[in-house]
């Protein structure tokens, strides 16, 4: 409370307390004088001042009235200083409270701004550490790929390098070998001569070579179905050659199918042939060769179709062989249908089917391994002919001469 209200509080209590005393005075003395017993003479004398007093408490009664009224006036007068002082202070209050929520408010929104602006720059430098990273990763994959590529380069070069020592051995190997294949040639020749001599010397008889004739006939007829049948099954297998992409195998498949199909007219004309004026027919068995445990016996024409077989499967396994590696395809050279079928070459003359097939895929398996590995451990080229080295050849066949 301020220092006028309470001045003013303290005013009107003493203006009170006077009122109060001058009333109770007179009330005293009237009192006093009913005691006393004065007569009616005094009681004339003192109208005059009980008028007096009338008036003088009426005079009283109206200054406190006017007292009264001064002090309500006052009192509402200092309610609404009061009320006002209140409301006075209550805008403050309210002020204050308003201009701590404006404060909060700004305070916040700044905390707001602040962490807006953390999370930004945090971002930014997420965003940075990534770019970072990702450059990293790229220069460190341009730095495998480089060393790739020369790790790359250093196969092939040592691949070229080994690839030219290898031809230097085979050239050297092919050198040695047609030496070998001359001298072979030559003592083959010798004894072919010799052979023929003999077998002029032994003639067959009528009968024996009628009988030879008459299983030729035989075997060449049903050589000639066989072939259409055995064409039927590569059109399948090719087929799955197609689905597996195996282009360069497929391309072979169907090289060798068209080599059979020309093979197969040269079987039809075999009824055509002039048995009797073939030296095969008359000459007598002068070589023995086995396999599966069983001996067979032949002349040298048997023979030559028997060393026929064994090139001509090298010749085909070897080219088998090179497209199962150029199509990235595992090494086997029992799924090829050449090596399968093994009949390429045969005519249907001079030995039986089943000999043929089996000299076949002997040199074939070999060529096989060759030409899918690069290399010519078991043949040569002579004369532009993948053909088996001469002494392999003669180990494979295991030729005895009967005299």
């Amino acid at each position: 409370m301020t220092n006028a209200r309470w001045d003013r509080l303290v005013l009107a209590s003493a203006i009170g307390a006077l009122s109060l005393a001058g009333s109770g005075g007179v009330a005293l003395a009237q009192g006093h004088g009913k005691d006393k017993g004065h007569d009616q003479q005094q009681d004339d004398q003192s109208q005059p001042d009980q008028q007096a007093q009338k008036k003088q408490k009426q005079q009283q009664q109206q200054q406190q009235q006017q007292q009264q009224q001064a002090d309500k006036q006052q009192q509402r007068k200092q309610r609404q200083a009061d009320q006002q002082a209140a409301q006075q202070d209550r805008q403050h209050q309210q002020q204050a409270a308003q201009q701590e929520r404006q404060h909060q408010q700004e305070a916040a929104q700044q905390d707001r701004q602040n962490q807006r602006q953390r999370a930004v720059e945090a971002q930014q430098g997420a965003q940075q550490d990534r770019q970072r990273q990702h450059q990293q990763a790229v220069d460190d994959q341009q730095a495998a790929q480089r060393d790739g590529q020369r790790q790359h380069q250093q196969v092939i070069s040592a691949q070229q390098a080994a690839e030219s020592q290898r031809q230097q051995e085979r050239l050297h190997q092919q050198q040695a070998t047609e030496a070998q294949r001359i001298h072979d040639q030559q003592a083959a020749e010798a004894a072919h001569v010799d052979t023929r001599q003999a077998n002029r010397q032994a003639r067959l008889s009528e009968a024996r070579q009628q009988q030879l004739i008459t299983e030729q006939q035989q075997r060449s007829s049903r050589y000639a179905v066989l072939l259409q049948e055995r064409q039927q099954r590569a059109e399948q297998l090719a087929a799955d050659l197609r689905a597996q992409k195996r282009l360069n195998q497929y391309q072979f498949q169907q090289a060798y199918i068209n080599r059979l199909r020309e093979q197969q007219q040269l079987v039809e004309q075999a009824r055509y042939y002039n048995y009797h004026q073939d030296p095969y027919f008359y000459s007598a068995p002068n070589y023995r060769y086995s396999y599966g445990g069983r001996y067979y016996e032949t002349n040298q024409y048997g023979v030559d179709t028997l060393r026929q077989s064994l090139n001509s499967g090298y010749e085909e396994g070897y080219q088998a062989g090179q497209a199962d590696r150029q199509d990235g395809w595992r090494a086997d050279y029992r799924n090829s249908y050449a090596y399968q079928d093994a009949n390429y070459g045969y005519n249907g003359m001079y030995v039986n089917q089943t000999d043929y097939n089996y000299y076949f895929r002997q040199g074939f398996q070999r060529g096989y391994q060759d030409g899918y590995n690069s290399r010519s451990q078991y043949g040569q080229i002579v004369n532009g002919k993948y053909q088996l080295l001469g002494s392999l050849l003669s180990t494979l066949l295991n030729l005895t001469t009967l005299r």
